[in-house]
Formats: C-alpha cells, structure tokens, sequence
C-alpha cells in the first residue's frame, strides 16, 4: 500500500472511531481546513473530538505576551498523524466525566519568534530556527482537563514559568494537583504522546523532534 493509500485509509479509520465514541457526533460538520492545512497533512481537532474545549490562548491576550499572537477565528490544527492518539486520550478522561482542553496547537514560525523576542530563555521559550519542530510542525500540543466545574486544578496555570511547571514537581504542587497531572499523562501516555519534563501542560507526538521544513500554514 502506497503512503498516500494509508494516509487515506488511516483518516478513515480516525473518523469512524470518533464518530463511533464521541457525543456531538450529529452536530454540525466543522468546515474544511485551508488549502495549505490540508496540504500539510493538518486536520482541526473539532473534527477529531467534537466535545474538546478550545482555548487557544495565544490568540487573546492571556497569554506571557499579553496581546494576540493569532487571529481572531484561530483553529486548533494539529497533523493527521496525531489524530488516533488524541482521540484515544479524550475516551479515557471523558469516562472519568472531564474533557481535554486545548491551550495551543499548531503556532505558526513568526509567533515562535515573537514569543522568543518576548522571553529570550531557551529554558522556557523554545529558540526559533531555521528548521520547524513540535508546535510548528502541528505535532505537538498544550492541553489540560476541564470536569464539570471548570479547570481542574494542576498546581500552575498555563505558560507558568517556575520549577512548579515541571512535569513531576512535587514542591509547592498540591497531592490533588500532582495526581490530576498524573491522569492527564497517563491518558496523553496511552494516545502515543509524550510529556515534555519541563511543561506538565506539553506532550509530543510521533516526529516531533524531527528537524522539518518552515511552514507557511494560517491558522484559520
């Protein structure tokens, strides 16, 4: 089977388990990605997990910046080869009654620069390149979980830059929030995604420490 051949048939597959094991499933169709998204192999993740809480944070002025760094309309556009894992991490929190919430995306090369301008520490702010990684290449993403009164506590709260971000801190970190982080990994775990030590709020898809090609990809 040729790749084209298997992505096709792998998408296939992705919609039919959402369909199958996300509620919404009869809403609305989220309208198709741009040209260049598709091109790139990019997907929504409305489309994906229907019930997902979209917070896009870098495209209001909550965020380390404190002004928008997207558009107004911004998607949370992720590439296809995360599709499956997202969905199976979204099974598992909702049986437990929450749902993923999505900080960040796919972050265009230009915002990575800005954030860079902003905060010029490779500690917290990865320095841009003349290759894409992780965010820029749609293959990471900044989540947390949301249960039936709101954010679930985890100790910090996004783009937090102190030792209590660490993935596995313990110090000034509550033993609720340590074991809330712990039930995010684990269900970003099972989906194939992997936590980034430093941010308990990052995880990594399969390639996304491949050095790739600068993206030209809008958000919208």
């Amino acid at each position: 089977m040729g790749a084209q051949h298997r992505i096709v048939a792998l998408w296939g597959l992705v919609i039919g388990i959402a369909a199958a094991t996300t509620p919404g499933a009869g809403a609305s169709p989220v309208p198709p990605v741009s040209e260049a998204a598709r091109a790139a192999g990019f997907v929504d993740v409305r489309s994906l997990i229907p019930d997902a809480v979209i917070d896009l944070r870098y495209a209001t002025p909550d965020n380390f910046v404190g002004v928008p760094l997207y558009p107004a309309g911004a998607r949370c556009l992720v590439h296809e080869e995360l599709a499956p894992g997202l969905v199976t991490a979204a099974n598992l929190v909702r049986q437990g009654g929450e749902r993923l919430v999505f900080w960040d995306c796919y972050r265009p090369h230009e915002v990575q620069v800005a954030m860079f301008e902003a905060v010029p520490n490779p500690a917290w702010v990865a320095r841009p390149g003349t290759y894409a990684r992780s965010h820029e290449t749609g293959r990471s993403v900044d989540v947390t979980l949301a249960g039936p009164g709101g954010l679930v506590d985890m100790g910090t709260g996004f783009d937090d830059f102190s030792p209590r971000s660490h993935a596995d801190a313990t110090e000034g970190v509550s033993e609720a929030a340590q074991a809330n982080r712990a039930r995010l990994r684990d269900a970003m775990t099972a989906g194939g995604l992997t936590v980034y030590t430093g941010e308990w709020w990052h995880f990594d898809g399969p390639g996304a420490g491949v050095d790739r090609q600068i993206l030209d990809v809008p958000v919208v």
